[in-house]
């Protein structure tokens, strides 16, 4: 009895430490993405509103590759499995280019991508290493930095989509799918996830075995897509 007892109390410590880490990352991105967008709005001009947002797109870049540097010199390194392909971890790359040349039809694709892809990776983190380590760090950061980013540049400076965004981001979506699918098959890699769902729990185990999964996934993105894009649709402010 006293080992059952002793086994539930392990349990339920696993439990809540693993709810803490993946709870306490998200409360405090909301409450710093809220105090954040309520400052630029009441308070900044559009220089300070700019640099601020900028700042934090470089920040988040910077983290994916010290992470990248770090792994490289100090830990193993593939080809295969660690470049930054991983849709979030290329966004991550690429988002101080959108904060600076703040092109619209940057914005179009990027919402539906982050939007789409990154809460899944909120919802059900992916992470080898739990907390304190870098990994760990840099996975929030990355997630959660390009969801502020995004709805940064859509309540401060106005930014909405249309409907013909959701097909622009739709086909860029797929210009990426087949590079990814062009690496794979060069490296013997599963960048994107094309050859193999992820190890941890995901929407993916719901939709079959490949390739099955990947046929589901391109019939839902659009309808997908379209439900991110409904309540810009009702609130009637859409860019023109």
């Amino acid at each position: 009895m006293s080992l059952l007892i002793h086994n539930a109390i392990f349990l339920f410590n696993r439990v809540a430490i693993g709810s803490l880490e993946h709870l306490v990352p998200i409360v405090f991105s909301i409450l710093f993405a809220t105090f954040l967008i309520s400052q630029a709005k009441r308070k900044w001009g559009q220089k300070k509103r700019r640099f601020v947002w900028h700042v934090l797109a470089c920040l988040i870049s910077t983290v994916v590759v010290v992470f990248h540097l770090n792994k490289i010199l100090f830990g193993s390194y593939l080809i295969s499995t660690d470049l930054p392909l991983y849709l979030c971890s290329l966004l991550g790359l690429f988002i101080p280019v959108f904060t600076y040349y703040r092109e619209y039809w940057m914005y179009e694709i990027l919402l539906f991508w982050i939007i789409g892809g990154t809460l899944q990776g909120v919802l059900t983190p992916d992470i080898p290493q739990g907390f304190p380590s870098f990994d760990y760090f840099r996975y929030w950061t990355v997630h959660l930095g390009l969801l502020t980013i995004i709805f940064y540049a859509t309540f401060v400076f106005d930014y909405r989509p249309k409907l013909k965004s959701v097909f622009k981001s739709f086909f860029a979506l797929q210009v990426y799918i087949l590079i990814m699918v062009f690496i794979n098959n060069v490296l013997n890699a599963n960048y994107f996830y094309l050859n193999e769902k992820p190890k941890s729990a995901s929407l993916l185990d719901y939709f079959g075995e490949w390739p099955v999964y990947i046929l589901v996934v391109q019939i839902i993105i659009i309808p997908y897509f379209l439900l991110i894009y409904f309540p810009f649709y009702l609130s009637g402010n859409k860019t023109e």
